[in-house]
C-alpha cells in the first residue's frame, strides 16, 4: 500500500488454501489484505486526513470483474468461488474503493512475489524504498 512515497504497509504470505486458477488466487489474494485496506483508510480518516482515492490495482481482468461485480459476473469456470471472497464487490459498491487494471509489468507488488533481476529490479526496489 503507497501513501505518497514509500510504502508503510506491504505483506507477503502463502494463500491458506489451494485454488483452481490465476483469478481464484487474485480474488483470495485481495480478501486476505481488504481488512488492512480499509483499516488504512479508517486510521486516515480519523487523522483528519481526507482519503479521496483508494484504489486496488489489479492485472488480471477476469478477477477485477468478479471484484467489481461480483456473482453477477460469475460463470461455469467461476461458480465454485466462496461467496465471501466477494466482499470486495460489496466495498467497491459503497465506494470505499475502486479496482484499476495495471499492466503487469508494472505491478509493484510483483517485487515481493517473483524473482526480478535488472531494471525491473531497481526500479521496483527504488519504489518500495522511497528513493528518487
Amino acid at each position: 500500500m503507497t501513501m505518497g512515497r514509500g510504502f508503510p504497509l506491504d505483506k507477503s504470505t502463502k494463500h491458506k488454501l489451494n485454488t483452481r486458477s490465476s483469478t481464484e488466487s487474485e480474488i483470495v489474494a485481495v480478501d486476505d489484505l481488504i481488512p488492512q485496506i480499509l483499516w488504512a483508510r479508517l486510521f486516515m480518516k480519523a487523522q483528519g486526513f481526507e482519503v479521496r482515492d483508494n484504489i486496488l490495482y489489479q492485472d488480471n481482468r477476469s478477477a477485477m470483474l468478479l471484484e467489481t461485480n461480483g456473482r453477477a459476473s460469475s460463470s461455469k469456470r467461476t461458480k465454485h468461488i466462496n461467496i465471501r471472497y466477494y466482499y470486495v464487490a460489496d466495498r467497491v459498491a459503497k465506494g470505499d474503493l475502486r479496482v484499476v487494471w495495471c499492466p503487469t509489468d508494472k505491478m509493484i507488488a510483483d517485487f515481493l512475489t517473483k524473482p526480478l533481476q535488472g531494471k525491473a529490479f531497481v526500479e521496483f526496489r527504488d519504489l518500495l524504498m522511497g528513493a528518487d
